[in-house]
C-alpha cells in the first residue's frame, strides 16, 4: 500500500436536503440513512481503507462535529480531524488541509472525496482512483473523477473534456454549472460530459501552486502557519486566521481557471444522495414501488413514495403517490416528490417564525 497516499473526507455539511432527518446538530453523513446499521461517513472511511494506510485518512469538518466523528469512526486519532471553526465552503477548508499534509509529507498524493456520496461498485471505484494517483504522482494534474450521466439532470453540474485521452485520463475543456433541461439533454447527446462528482485526486505540491497562482489570497494566509502545522499551536492560528478567508468553492478558486485540470470518465454506481429523491432512487423498492424504513406501519394504496418513521412510531397511512414522507424528532415531513428543491427554503421560513430548534 502506498503510503504517500492520503485521503480527505469531507464531512463539515448540515445537509439541509434531507431535512427532518438531517439537522444541523446531526447531519446526514453521521445517518444511516441507507438503514444497514453504518453511516455514509463509516461507509465512506471504510471504502478509503483499501487506499491507504488508516492513519493517512484524515477528516476535513466543522469542529462542532468533533466528537461525533470520534465516536463514529473507532481509533481514529483525534490529530486525524481537520476541525474548521467557521463554514467558508470548500477551497479554505482544502487549502488548510493540503498545507497541514504538506507539513506531514511533501510526496502527499491526495484524494478529496465527500463524506456522503453512495457508491454501488467500490472495485470500480478504487481502481479509478488508483488510476488517477498513478497519474497525480507523475504529472502536475490536478484529476477528477466525473461520473457517466444516466439522465439529462439539471441540478448537476458538467465537465465536457476532449475526445482524446491518455489512457483513459481527458484533458478538462469547462465546466458547467447546473443547465438548463435543454442544455442537459445537448450535453447527453454530444456524448463527452460527465456529472461533477466532487472527487478530486492531486499531489499536495501541485494543488498549493494552484492555490498561489488563482487565489493568492487564500494561499498567503494559511501560508502563514506553516511552521505551526501539526503542533500544538495549530488550532489557535486556524481560529484565528480561518474566518477570515473568503468564501468560495474549489471548483470556483481553481478548477474553472487552471489549465492542467483533467478528469476520468467512469461508472461506479455512482449517487450523491443530496435528496430524498436521490436516496429513493439508489435504495431497493418493494412491490408497491416504495423505499420503506419503519418497523410499525401500515401502508395501502401508496405507491412510488419514499417513507421513512421512527421504530418507536405506529404510522397508518393510505392513498400516496409520488411523496416524501419523514418522521423525525419534533418534526414532520409530507411532501412530493416532485417539488422536494422547494423543501430547503420552507424549512428556512418555518425556523425565522418558530425557532431554529426544528433545524
Amino acid at each position: 500500500m502506498e503510503n504517500n497516499n492520503f485521503v480527505l473526507i469531507m464531512a463539515g455539511g448540515v445537509g439541509s436536503r434531507f431535512w427532518p432527518k438531517s439537522r444541523n446538530a446531526f447531519p446526514k453523513q453521521f445517518i444511516d440513512i441507507l438503514g444497514i446499521g453504518k453511516s455514509l461517513l463509516q461507509l465512506t472511511y471504510e471504502r478509503f481503507l483499501k487506499l491507504c494506510p488508516a492513519e493517512n485518512i484524515f477528516i476535513v469538518t466543522n469542529s462542532q462535529y468533533k466528537d461525533i466523528i470520534c465516536k463514529q469512526l473507532h481509533g481514529i486519532d483525534p490529530g486525524q480531524l481537520i476541525c474548521e471553526p467557521s463554514r467558508k465552503n470548500t477551497a479554505p477548508c482544502i487549502a488548510y488541509a493540503s498545507f497541514k499534509l504538506n507539513a506531514i509529507n511533501p510526496d502527499a498524493n491526495i484524494v478529496v472525496a465527500p463524506s456522503d456520496h453512495f457508491i454501488l461498485y467500490e472495485d470500480v471505484f478504487i481502481e479509478k482512483i488508483q488510476q488517477a494517483l498513478d497519474y497525480t504522482k507523475q504529472h502536475e494534474a490536478l484529476v477528477t473523477l466525473g461520473v457517466n450521466p444516466t439522465r439529462p439532470d439539471t441540478g448537476y453540474g458538467y465537465i465536457k473534456y476532449a475526445e482524446e485521452s491518455e489512457g483513459g485520463i481527458h484533458k478538462v475543456v469547462r465546466f458547467t454549472e447546473k443547465p438548463s433541461l435543454e442544455k442537459a439533454e445537448a450535453f447527453l447527446s454530444e456524448g463527452n460530459y460527465v456529472w461533477n462528482a466532487g472527487i478530486f485526486i492531486w499531489k499536495a505540491s501541485s494543488i498549493l501552486a494552484s492555490l498561489q497562482r488563482y487565489v493568492e489570497e487564500i494561499h498567503t494566509l494559511f501560508n502563514k502557519g506553516n511552521e505551526l502545522y501539526n503542533t500544538a499551536d495549530e488550532q489557535a492560528f486556524i481560529d484565528e486566521h480561518y474566518p477570515t478567508a473568503p468564501s468560495i468553492s474549489i471548483d470556483y478558486a481553481i478548477m474553472e481557471q487552471a489549465e492542467n485540470v483533467y478528469t476520468i470518465p467512469a461508472d461506479f454506481g455512482w449517487s450523491d444522495l443530496g435528496t430524498w429523491a436521490s436516496l429513493y432512487e439508489a435504495a431497493p423498492k418493494n412491490e408497491e414501488n416504495n423505499v420503506v424504513s419503519a418497523t410499525q406501519a401500515n401502508i395501502r394504496d401508496t405507491s412510488n413514495s419514499i417513507i421513512h418513521i421512527n421504530n418507536d412510531k405506529l404510522a397508518i397511512i393510505r392513498g400516496l403517490d409520488n411523496f416524501i414522507v419523514v418522521d423525525e424528532g419534533n418534526a414532520l415531513l409530507i411532501y412530493p416528490k416532485t417539488h422536494e428543491q422547494e423543501i430547503k427554503e420552507v424549512v428556512n421560513q418555518m425556523s425565522i417564525s418558530f425557532g431554529e430548534r426544528f433545524t
